[in-house]
């Protein structure tokens, strides 16, 4: 599993998910603290990474376009310090994993996690 965090998560998460073994990049790290979301959703796609972010609009880009990729992790709790995100990314990788890998939209709340399958289609 591979992940890219977005600009609202703390930078320093990146590094305790590396030493957890999961290859893991923050877009501070590479020049793109700045960048729009459609940019991201693209740097994700092209290296097979799933956004992890505070930002629901990655999930309208996705349902939008139609997407099959990258997987987001939607998180819905505010004021995370580095290690308690790390800790609960780590979670949601264990029990979403097949998901993550096939394609989903995720949504973290405090009391439960929801997962939807990519591409989001609207309901008929």
């Amino acid at each position: 599993m591979k992940l890219l965090l977005d600009q609202g998560l703390p930078l320093s998460a990146a590094a305790l998910l590396r030493d957890a073994g999961i290859d893991t990049i923050h877009v501070g790290e590479i020049g793109m603290s700045e960048a729009e979301d459609a940019e991201i959703i693209q740097r994700a796609r092209e290296e097979k990474r799933v956004v992890a972010t505070l930002d629901a609009d990655f999930h309208t880009l996705l349902a939008l376009t139609q997407a099959t990729t990258p997987s987001v992790i939607r998180i819905r709790i505010e004021r995370l310090r580095s290690q308690a995100l790390a800790h609960l990314l780590l979670a949601v990788i264990a029990e979403c994993e097949e998901d993550l890998e096939q394609g989903a939209a995720v949504t973290v709340e405090p009391s439960r996690i929801r997962i939807r399958r990519l591409p989001l289609l609207p309901d008929v």
